[in-house]
């Protein structure tokens, strides 16, 4: 595994174009090479950052392979056990935000039944996944585009937290989040670390220590997000200036 790469933006402004750069190249070279794009999303600031730059990436690159979002395939990273229609809903959100901006098939979004029991949610949005992946033993997602939180999470995978030596799910139930709601269901690291590429975008003051900590800190003890380490992929991270105030790596600068 390469080693992450860091890149450092002045604000959000100039880091969310990169990130739309960033998706359409990877899609495109997973069209050229297998004949579809499999991304899995995140929620919270992402949701905005993505509704914003993902259509004005495919319009100014509408000539790649990847621009054509009928060979997309995307799912959630993890999601919360609300109905769509809640704002808490990352599904609900992208849909509200995104989906009517690109032409992603319905059929190619992986959602979960917030009808159901968290334990059959995630059951059935695990089976979801295999439908979509036949013959690999673990679905191998071409782009994972992740948070953190403060406290150094990401999907729903928190510190210190039984479901970070899960083994043989895919995707796991949660009930007891330490961040509301309660029950959500989650990729596990055996699914996240078969992806061939992961990007954090990781913004704001409040997230410098535990990013730092993630980069830098406790080998013996890592923080959730210290965990995506794809043994065959890459792991990128975009931070702001803010986010990166407590850094003393070698990072990229060279987009200033």
């Amino acid at each position: 595994m390469s080693l992450p790469r860091v890149r450092v933006f002045p604000s959000v402004r100039e880091l969310a174009p990169a990130l739309g750069h960033l998706v359409l190249s990877a899609a495109s070279q997973a069209v050229q090479s297998r004949g579809r794009f499999a991304l899995a999303v995140s929620g919270g600031s992402l949701v905005g950052m993505l509704a914003a730059e993902l259509p004005a990436a495919l319009d100014r690159e509408s000539r790649q392979p990847g621009a054509d979002c009928k060979h997309w395939i995307l799912g959630f990273c993890d999601e919360r056990l609300v109905p769509f229609e809640n704002p808490e809903s990352t599904c609900g959100l992208y849909r509200k935000h995104l989906f009517s901006k690109i032409s992603i098939p319905n059929n190619h979004v992986v959602a979960i039944n917030p009808a159901l029991s968290v334990e059959e949610a995630a059951d059935k949005y695990a089976e979801k996944l295999r439908e979509l992946f036949p013959g690999d033993n673990i679905p191998i997602f071409d782009l994972l585009i992740l948070g953190i939180g403060p406290d150094g999470h990401t999907c729903s995978l928190f510190p210190n937290h039984p479901l970070l030596q899960e083994q043989s799910k895919i995707i796991a139930p949660i009930s007891d989040s330490p961040k509301p709601p309660a029950k959500r269901i989650t990729m596990t690291l055996p699914l996240l670390n078969a992806a061939r590429c992961a990007v954090f975008v990781v913004t704001g003051e409040s997230k410098a220590p535990a990013l730092k900590d993630i980069l830098e800190g406790h080998k013996e003890n890592p923080l959730p997000a210290a965990l995506i380490q794809p043994a065959e992929g890459e792991v990128h991270w975009l931070v702001d200036e803010a986010a990166a105030s407590k850094l003393t790596i070698e990072v990229d600068r060279t987009h200033q």
